[in-house]
C-alpha cells in the first residue's frame, strides 16, 4: 500500500500518497497532543499564575510601601509637634521660673527697705535721745554758768523738760 513516493514529471501526487500523509499528520498531531501539549500548556499556566501572582506581590508590596510612607509622614509630624510642645513647655517653664525670680527679688527688695527704714528710725530715735541728754547737759552746764549758782535737782529737772519740749516742736516743725 505504500507506495512509491516519487513524483514524476508532470504527474501530480498520487491519491494514496496523500492520505498517507494525512493520515501521518494526525497520528503525530495526536501524539504531540498526548505528549507535548498538556505539558506545555501546563508550564505556559504556571508562568502565567507566577506571572500574575508576581504582579500581585508588586501591588501589595507597592501598597505596603505607601503605607510605610504614610505612617513615617504621620510619625514625623508627630515628632514636629511634640518637639514643638516640648519647646513651648520649656519657655513657659522658663517664664514662670522668671517671674518667680523676680517677684522673690522684689519681696527681698521690700524686706531689705522696711528693715533699713526701720534701722534708720530705730537710728533717729537713738540720735535725738543722745542729742536730749547732751542738750541736757549743755543746758545745765549753760545755766549753772548764767545762775552762777548750783540748782537743785528738781529744779534742773524742769527745767531740762522745758528745753527738750522746746526742742521736740522746734524739730517737728
Amino acid at each position: 500500500m505504500l507506495a512509491h513516493l516519487t513524483i514524476v514529471p508532470g504527474v501530480g501526487l498520487a491519491l494514496g500518497d496523500m492520505l498517507f500523509f494525512a493520515i501521518c499528520f494526525i497520528i503525530l498531531m495526536w501524539a504531540i497532543k498526548l505528549v507535548a501539549w498538556k505539558p506545555v500548556t501546563k508550564m505556559m499556566q504556571d508562568r502565567a499564575d507566577k506571572i500574575a501572582n508576581d504582579i500581585d506581590s508588586a501591588e501589595q508590596s507597592r501598597a505596603e510601601a505607601a503605607k510605610l510612607a504614610e505612617q513615617r509622614q504621620e510619625a514625623l509630624a508627630n515628632s514636629h509637634k511634640e518637639a514643638t510642645s516640648i519647646v513651648s513647655d520649656a519657655k513657659k517653664q522658663g517664664q514662670e521660673q522668671r517671674a518667680s525670680l523676680v517677684a522673690a527679688a522684689q519681696s527681698d527688695v521690700q524686706v531689705l527697705k522696711s528693715n533699713a527704714q526701720k534701722d534708720i528710725e530705730q537710728e533717729r530715735q537713738d540720735a535725738l535721745a543722745n542729742a536730749k541728754n547732751d542738750v541736757a547737759d549743755l543746758s545745765i552746764e549753760i545755766a549753772s554758768k548764767i545762775i552762777q549758782k548750783e540748782l537743785k535737782a528738781d529744779d534742773q529737772k524742769a527745767l531740762i523738760d522745758s528745753y527738750i519740749e522746746g526742742l521736740g516742736k522746734h524739730n517737728e516743725s
